[in-house]
């Protein structure tokens, strides 16, 4: 077994944030190649698991990762919605989803937003069906960045009176709103295609915990890890592993948004950002560790 863990959001590094699928066939093909080498690569990320499902593991499927996971005793494993579900992938391909209930909304949370969107926002936006503990609402494709960002300032106000009119003790910025108990379990969460509602305990620290849960039961855990990710939050992957007392780095694929200073290496791939950045990290590292092209 290589002595590397890889820990990837999918949106960004993976998965084109505009097409929201993978482009770059490199990815693909180095993804099960180093799976095939031993490396346990989790998949962390606010994306529900059928989308993990059809639009990362089917591809990889496609490209052999089935036989990779049978004849290695690979570990590769999905966690979604920030840790709200998880599952494992096999070489029978990805597996159930497990719900974390206690972190869900109810019925009338998700009903309200799903008609304001419909209502009033649905030229700009749509209400994410494949969500199962979070509340997610994302950009359409044929919308242009500018547009999308004006219109989901408004979304994310409506959003906010609309919950906490309901009694969810919701965070909103440094709008605060408790409920009944005084609690504030939920929180609105931009990103630059979506808004999630979610609960304040999902995070990608919590998804790469489950990781480490899920890995270390099937095997021996490398001393080093990397993690990759497009947003500040993704930083809080290699926060854990760190915590956890492993070698770890974080490779930022768009730093333009701020550099967070840490007590492990922070790394960009030069110009390169989003999915490109992407694929020059694991090409990077198929060669660092001997793998056949």
């Amino acid at each position: 077994m290589h002595n590397l863990g890889l820990l990837f959001d999918v949106d960004g590094p993976i998965a084109s944030p505009i097409t929201r699928t993978i482009n770059i066939r490199s990815i693909v093909t180095d993804l099960v190649a180093m799976t095939a080498a031993g490396v346990p690569i989790a998949f962390i990320t606010g994306r529900s698991g059928d989308f993990i499902r059809n639009q990362v593991v089917a591809p990889l499927c496609d490209a052999g990762l089935s036989e990779a996971l049978e004849e290695h005793g690979a570990r590769m494993f999905g966690v979604f919605e920030k840790g709200g579900a998880w599952a494992a992938i096999t070489g029978d391909g990805m597996g159930e989803v497990t719900v974390d209930e206690t972190v869900a909304f109810g019925d009338d949370a998700v009903d309200g937003i799903r008609i304001l969107v419909r209502e009033r926002f649905a030229d700009t936006m749509f209400f994410d069906e494949t969500k199962r503990a979070m509340i997610s609402v994302e950009q359409r494709t044929d919308v242009d960045p500018e547009t999308y960002a004006e219109a989901q300032g408004r979304f994310e106000d409506a959003a906010f009176e609309l919950l906490t009119g309901l009694g969810i003790g919701l965070r909103y910025g440094e709008r605060v709103a408790p409920d009944a108990r005084g609690e504030v379990p939920f929180r609105i969460d931009p990103t630059i295609i979506s808004t999630d509602i979610e609960s304040v305990l999902l995070d990608k620290d919590r998804g790469a915990q489950r990781a480490f849960d899920y890995f270390a039961a099937r095997g021996p855990l490398p001393r080093r890890w990397r993690s990759i990710g497009d947003s500040r939050s993704d930083y809080k992957m290699a926060d854990f592993v760190h915590d956890a007392g492993y070698e770890v780095a974080h490779v930022d694929v768009r730093p333009a948004d701020g550099i967070l200073e840490r007590p492990y290496e922070v790394i960009t791939i030069g110009d390169a950002i989003h999915d490109t950045a992407g694929a020059e990290f694991l090409a990077h590292w198929r060669n660092e560790l001997g793998l056949a092209t």
